[in-house]
């Protein structure tokens, strides 16, 4: 039998597939590594994404076709609660979703575990808005606002927009772990020996309220009249009151606030860049002392129990009037103690009663 003879390869064309096939190897090699690279920056992008809630919608072609409404943040922590709040119930009555835009969602998500999602830069340059300017409380035509994307604008801050679903708006506010926890050590720390405690979170704005009141507004900011009147009622209610004071004039606080009792305790930093630690303190009290402003009311309107506001503190022809409806602000069960308004009226009047408002 003849067989075929055996093909012998020299050395030099081996070395030549060697090298051949190893080139093939390192420029897989580099190719593999080039595309995991890619899905790598891919995937980090993702991962840099905010990551919703379960109960919060995604930004889908079919919510948007329901429509995007949004509100403008404006202000400071009181005032954006109330935008937040305002949106959130206006878009649902009217039928549409909710969104907020990064700067509000900066603002309160690093405090509270909000819902809504949120719209990127990108996307809220190519929407076309439509402005929609709101006063301070509820009308009747905000329940009928046309539009698909609508952006709401101005200082909406009053229970009259969203009270009917309190409990979705208080659990949009609920504090984060750390928050929460910090605030109730705090207020515990306070209890020391004492069997039972009843604390009144007490909210006393001052800062660019000095100025802006008396010159601008024709109104006061609460004086220590006020203060011990809004104490007194509490210490003769509750035995065991204890009252957390935060300001942003803690100094005032400390001169002017009977504290001899060993019931008061000056707690706030008043760091108004970062009031997310005062607000708590006060929000988990059981009732509230506000004096003026969005901080105080809203830390009586999440706290429950009682709230004691500084009432009639502006003149009867003030500005202010126009743009804020006491009774849209402050709920009909809260107790208002009236203002000293003597330092507004003129010091020659014989009669300075008919310039007093009607308490």
């Amino acid at each position: 039998m003849h067989l075929p003879e055996r093909r012998i390869f020299s050395p030099w064309f081996l070395v030549g597939c060697l090298c051949f096939f190893s080139l093939m190897s390192i420029s897989t090699f580099f190719h593999l590594q080039k595309n995991r690279s890619s899905l790598w920056s891919w995937k980090s992008s993702v991962k840099n994404t905010p990551v919703l809630e379960p109960r919060t919608p995604s930004l889908s072609i079919k919510n948007m076709d329901r429509g995007m409404w949004t509100v403008s943040p404006i202000g400071r922590l009181g005032n954006q609660m109330g935008e937040y709040a305002t949106l959130y119930a206006l878009a649902k009555l009217n039928g549409h979703q909710a969104y907020i835009l990064p700067g509000m969602h900066q603002y309160l998500a690093k405090i509270f575990r909000i819902s809504l999602p949120v719209i990127s830069s990108e996307v809220v340059d190519k929407i076309p808005w439509r402005n929609y300017n709101l006063h301070d409380w509820m009308s009747e035509e905000y329940r009928h606002i046309q539009g698909k994307y609508v952006r709401l604008t101005g200082y909406p801050c009053s229970y009259t927009f969203y009270h009917h679903i309190r409990d979705e708006i208080l659990r949009e506010f609920i504090f984060h772990d750390y928050i929460k926890e910090d605030a109730n050590k705090y207020l515990l720390q306070l209890r020391g020996q004492r069997k039972t405690v009843t604390y009144i979170g007490v909210h006393v704005r001052r800062g660019d309220y000095l100025h802006v009141m008396p010159n601008i507004w024709k109104g006061v900011v609460a004086d220590k009249g006020y203060m011990d009147k809004a104490m007194n009622y509490f210490r003769e209610k509750y035995h065991d009151a204890v009252f957390v004071i935060v300001s942003n004039g803690i100094a005032w606080c400390k001169e002017n606030i009977n504290a001899s009792l060993g019931d008061v305790y000056f707690a706030g930093d008043g760091q108004e860049s970062s009031p997310a630690r005062d607000f708590a303190l006060i929000a988990h009290c059981n009732h509230t002392i506000m004096t003026i402003g969005t901080f105080g009311i809203w830390a009586g309107y999440l706290a429950g129990g009682e709230t004691i506001y500084l009432a009639n503190y502006t003149l009867p022809d003030s500005p202010f009037l126009k743009v804020f409806k006491p009774s849209a602000a402050f709920l009909p069960e809260w107790i208002g103690i009236p203002a000293d308004l003597s330092p507004l009226l003129p010091k020659t009047s014989a009669d300075l009663s008919p310039l007093l408002p009607k308490t």
